[in-house]
């Protein structure tokens, strides 16, 4: 069965990363309940649910509904009588499979967003905060008589590259020297001017999606960073050949995973709220570029969302932003002579 449901999924060109996953929660589901999936009742799936949102590390809302629908997918492959599971099961067990989660027991989805409410965007004075202590690392490293002083170099460039265009880990991960571009509209930048994005957050079954960030006015600094990652920092590393933009102590291509940790560990020097997490700096990101004055549709396309709902879900605009809006629109209504002070 799980077999069969695996090369569905496959002959949909989904990828391994997605079918791996959905495999083993089926098979978690199996070892909770000690009962082939032909017996699986819609009570075992509730008592599998409440299981996982007891103890020290319950799973959230969002987490709930994704295995639910995984395994309502499982269920539905094994009820399609395309693939005769149903008689199969009932001639030899005199049982079939049945549906496990249906309207009455399963999450239902009422809200736009379920993500964990602590993630947000850094203001400005933690993003700063953020950096100075990324760029502290290395000496403190030094001081300490430790390695990896030339990693935490590398990190904190890392980090200042994924705010400044707004990517993801895994993009950022990704990142080859051929992706740095020129843009012929900011000549200043020089070879700085855009950033190629080849890996994207693909949807389900489709390849991964490409998208050309520039580089804006307001982050300029980036560009001496990746001058100085290339031409001072990187050759450190030995790298040859390789093609990576961000490169491992072994010549290797940094991991996601690491990206991450550089993150958590500017973070911790830093003192800052330990909810945020690397994704935050992509909410600020965009929070920031639409508080510098930008477009909607040109966040969107700066950061690859398919929809502009999605964009404004990672948005959090200051206070301060909203009343300058406030006062301007105020201004145009009331004219000049409109009175902001109590």
């Amino acid at each position: 069965m799980k077999e069969g449901w695996a090369r569905q999924q496959s002959a949909r060109f989904l990828k391994s990363t997605t079918i791996d996953p959905r495999v083993r929660l089926v098979e978690r589901l199996e070892e909770f309940t000690g009962q082939y999936p032909w017996r699986w009742t819609p009570a075992d799936g509730e008592a599998f649910i409440a299981h996982l949102r007891s103890g020290s590390n319950p799973i959230q809302m969002s987490t709930a509904r994704t295995y639910e629908v995984t395994i309502g997918l499982f269920m539905e492959y094994l009820m399609d009588r395309r693939y005769q599971w149903m008689q199969v099961c009932d001639e030899r067990f005199g049982e079939a499979p049945q549906e496990v989660f249906h309207e009455g027991n399963s999450v239902l989805h009422t809200v736009e967003y379920e993500g964990d409410p602590r993630r947000r965007p850094l203001t400005y004075d933690e993003v700063q905060a953020l950096f100075d202590a990324a760029d502290a690392r290395p000496g403190k490293i030094r001081d300490q008589g430790r390695k990896g002083a030339l990693a935490a170099l590398r990190d904190a460039a890392v980090l200042t590259s994924v705010y400044a265009f707004g990517t993801r880990r895994t993009e950022t991960s990704k990142l080859d020297l051929v992706d740095l571009r020129r843009n012929r509209k900011a000549p200043k930048f020089g070879n700085f001017g855009s950033l190629m994005v080849r890996f994207g957050k693909a949807s389900k079954g489709a390849p991964p999606k490409r998208r050309m960030v520039l580089a804006v006015p307001e982050m300029d600094w980036i560009v001496e960073t990746l001058q100085e990652w290339l031409t001072e920092i990187r050759p450190h590393f030995s790298p040859g050949r390789h093609p990576a933009l961000w490169v491992t102590e072994r010549a290797g291509r940094l991991s996601p995973r690491s990206i991450n940790d550089a993150f958590v560990a500017a973070r911790q020097a830093a003192d800052l709220d330990e909810d945020l997490d690397l994704h935050c700096l992509r909410h600020s990101y965009i929070t920031h570029l639409t508080e510098f004055g930008y477009p909607a549709r040109f966040v969107q396309e700066q950061v690859g969302h398919s929809h502009a709902a999605t964009t404004a879900i990672y948005m959090g605009v200051s206070n301060e932003y909203r009343n300058k809006l406030l006062e301007s629109s105020m201004k145009n209504r009331l004219g000049d002579d409109w009175d902001v002070t109590p």
